[in-house]
């Protein structure tokens, strides 16, 4: 299994649109990570500090996977898949897996900080924990263990956000941010169906990469809009 991945992860059938979709998600990533420096700042909230932080693990994750794919295909590995190629899809494929993760951990982290005790300890720990299941999930060749993990954080992060979106009243739930992390679900789910299922026609890899687009501007202008950059 471990190995389809690293070929679905590296070497998609839309080489090109890869590339324009995962400098998409880099951009609205690091776009809405700093235009969001200033309402931390000024408000100090600890949702907000950690919402932030979940998309430099998005971009990180999304750099590594496009820039290795980049740099294999640029300089022809594809066909041969020496040593070197294979190598460095491993590597790229564990900072995919724990960069995604933490990105996911830290979603879930910003909507339940304020019910952890022991905070000093839980975001180091959930780091180790990451590091030590992608290597797992590598030496093991199955990546099952990790996705089941994400897809956990993220119901978790579903249930938690539907709960605290009807907690609101009317008027705060048409100018809530809530929805954003239903479109990172959307998002999310999508991206793991291109990744694991192999046999995609690559007309619908296309649809699937332009739908990931769209969300992530979706949510790009969620955010800017929220903090009055618009």
């Amino acid at each position: 299994m471990l190995v389809n991945v690293i070929e679905r992860v590296l070497f998609p059938n839309t080489f090109g649109m890869e590339l324009i979709y995962s400098f998409v998600i880099i951009f609205c990533s690091l776009l809405i990570y700093f235009s969001t420096k200033k309402m931390y700042e000024v408000s100090k909230y600890e949702g907000i500090k950690y919402f932030r932080i979940s998309f430099i693990f998005f971009a990180i994750a999304y750099f590594f996977k496009s820039f290795i794919s980049f740099s294999l295909v640029f300089f022809g590995f594809h066909e041969a898949m020496e040593f070197l190629s294979v190598l460095l899809g491993v590597v790229t494929l564990f900072l995919f897996m724990y960069a995604s993760t933490m990105a996911i951990f830290y979603l879930l982290y910003s909507v339940v900080w304020k019910h952890v005790e022991n905070k000093k300890f839980i975001i180091p720990l959930a780091h180790v924990l990451v590091l030590v299941i992608s290597a797992a999930s590598i030496l093991y060749m199955s990546a099952w263990a990790l996705i089941v993990i994400q897809v956990g954080l993220f119901g978790f992060i579903a249930v938690s956000n539907y709960l605290s979106y009807n907690k609101l009243n009317r008027k705060k739930k048409s100018g809530s941010i809530h929805v954003i992390y239903f479109f990172l679900f959307i998002f999310w789910m999508l991206n793991l169906s291109d990744i694991l299922v192999s046999g995609f026609d690559p007309i619908f890899e296309i649809l699937v990469s332009f739908v990931s687009i769209g969300i992530f501007l979706t949510i790009l202008y969620k955010v800017t809009k929220n903090v009055g950059l618009n």
